[in-house]
């Protein structure tokens, strides 16, 4: 039985790691015994948070550099920083992402005999999709191009994504969140084939769907914190009939960095409760 013990003393930067997924991770990177860099574009949130996970951590410590995962220059500081306290890298966890409602269409679809477009497609604001991509797909690749040069020099490391369901099925209202995480899909697969050669390890998960700060106004009534109808949509579409947990995804992260998954590469493991296998029948 392998009880992760080959991940102590290795060295993860998560992006992100403030966000409700990234603090749960990076709290689960600690207690393995990793050391985790929180890398946020608010430093003085990320040091309040890795404060808070180095206290109650049974093993790794957290610390945080400042970093802004759209900005190059940011990026190749924060590097120069983890370079000069811890060498180099073993992982990179591209977890920074989000959705913005400029982005976000008020209606589902189209109905025939609608002529009003207002809330439709064509009343979504373009620069919202700049953002979303930015942030998500952008926001991973420009964090993998600084971090990870190290990795391949040496050798050695494991790259992992944060995916979504929406990557697999486009939920309705979001066309721009949808396409980023698909994107980051095929950006994993792609990475891992041209990463595979020199010892490199990508791959990514994909949460089902949990509360959130980017999508409660989208599952929860705001006055009476009952499910909206698209929040029973997706509980009626989970067979596990419920939201996950941030925490019931740190035991496929923990597999995904350690030698446990040393022959898999390029794989996105979704995480979701069943969504993703069930028709609707």
């Amino acid at each position: 039985m392998n009880d992760f013990s080959d991940l102590r003393g290795k060295v993860a930067a998560i992006t992100g790691g403030s966000g409700i997924i990234g603090k749960t991770l990076a709290r689960g990177l600690c207690n393995a015994g990793i050391n985790a860099i929180i890398l946020d574009y608010k430093p003085e949130r990320g040091k309040l948070t890795a404060k808070e996970i180095s206290a109650g951590a049974e093993g790794g410590t957290a610390i945080c550099f400042a970093a802004d995962v759209t900005d190059r220059e940011s990026l190749i500081r924060a590097r120069e920083k983890i370079r000069e306290k811890f060498g180099a890298l073993d992982f990179l966890i591209n977890c920074a992402g989000g959705n913005k409602a400029t982005a976000t269409t008020a209606k589902e679809v189209i109905a025939e005999s609608e002529k009003e477009l207002k809330g439709t497609f064509f009343d979504l604001d373009i620069g919202g999709f700049d953002g979303v991509f930015d942030l998500n797909f952008k926001g991973t690749v420009l964090p993998t191009m600084i971090l990870a040069e190290d990795m391949v020099r040496r050798g050695s490391g494991v790259i992992l994504n944060i995916s979504s369901m929406n990557a697999y099925r486009p939920l309705t209202k979001i066309p721009a969140y949808s396409a980023a995480k698909a994107a980051i899909n095929n950006f994993t697969q792609w990475l891992a084939v041209h990463f595979a050669p020199a010892g490199v390890r990508v791959n990514a998960i994909a949460p089902g769907f949990l509360l959130t700060n980017q999508n409660r106004f989208l599952l929860t009534d705001e006055k009476t914190g009952e499910m909206t109808p698209r929040g029973r949509k997706i509980i009626s579409a989970t067979p596990m009939g419920r939201y996950a947990e941030p925490e019931e995804l740190i035991g496929t992260m923990l597999y995904l960095l350690s030698d446990a998954s040393s022959f898999v590469t390029g794989v996105v493991i979704p995480v979701d409760g069943g969504f993703s296998a069930f028709s609707g029948v």
